[in-house]
């Protein structure tokens, strides 16, 4: 791996899992002496960074991580009601045993790291949640799905989802989990398609509970 490849994969690791806080300034000189390269592949990395939609280039004004307006938030959950729903309905007639005790080890790992208290992960809860519905959309045999999503993802990854549900909020969340899993199990696509469907809804309620839901299925 080069040093623009390994300096572009750990800037965007640390924007999606909340290292580096949206609108947080990317300095060319900092982030060179943090990841011990020059500034050279710092530069490129970030311009990858800004092609991705995960960092703001101005003339004159250096690097920022992006910052997304409430509609454009919005927007994405629209697309991940469409997508992940059908995702999870063609992984309940797809997916196989192995898939299955995966996605119940990760189910009982996101129950154990976001359990209150003083050894709860959130951020290593964000990526278990990433892990997760990875796994539902590669059960689901349709690889272009899969880097459709993973492209929408970020966005509510980026605002560090599980920091802002309250505990009430956090148990629905691995509650809908548990239930998506035993609809695989059932191999039920309605059921699989009808549980997604209202996972993502209730996210997008927790992050924006004042935006209207006209449109909205």
């Amino acid at each position: 791996m080069s040093a623009s490849d390994e300096a572009y994969a750990q800037l965007r690791d640390g924007i999606l899992h909340g290292r580096f806080e949206p609108g947080a300034r990317l300095g060319e000189v900092e982030l060179a002496e943090t990841l011990g390269v020059s500034r050279t592949p710092v530069r490129e990395a970030l311009r990858q960074l800004a092609a991705d939609g995960l960092v703001d280039l101005a003339p004159n004004r250096g690097a920022r991580v992006a910052t997304w307006s409430d509609a454009e938030l919005q927007d994405t959950f629209e697309l991940r009601g469409l997508l992940e729903p059908y995702g999870a309905r063609r992984a309940a007639t797809r997916i196989d045993d192995a898939e299955l005790q995966r996605l119940e080890a990760l189910c009982d790992d996101m129950e154990r790291v976001g359990r209150p208290g003083p050894g709860q992960d959130l951020n290593l809860l964000s990526q278990l949640n990433a892990d997760l519905h990875k796994s539902v959309l590669a059960a689901s045999g349709n690889t272009k799905l899969l880097g459709l999503v993973g492209s929408v993802v970020s966005v509510p990854m980026v605002i560090r989802t599980f920091h802002r549900y309250s505990p009430d909020s956090l148990e629905r969340s691995h509650r809908h989990h548990r239930e998506l899993l035993a609809s695989f199990r059932a191999r039920d696509p309605d059921w699989a398609e009808s549980v997604m469907r209202s996972h993502i809804h209730a996210a997008r309620n927790v992050l924006l509970p004042n935006t209207s839901r006209e449109g909205q299925g």
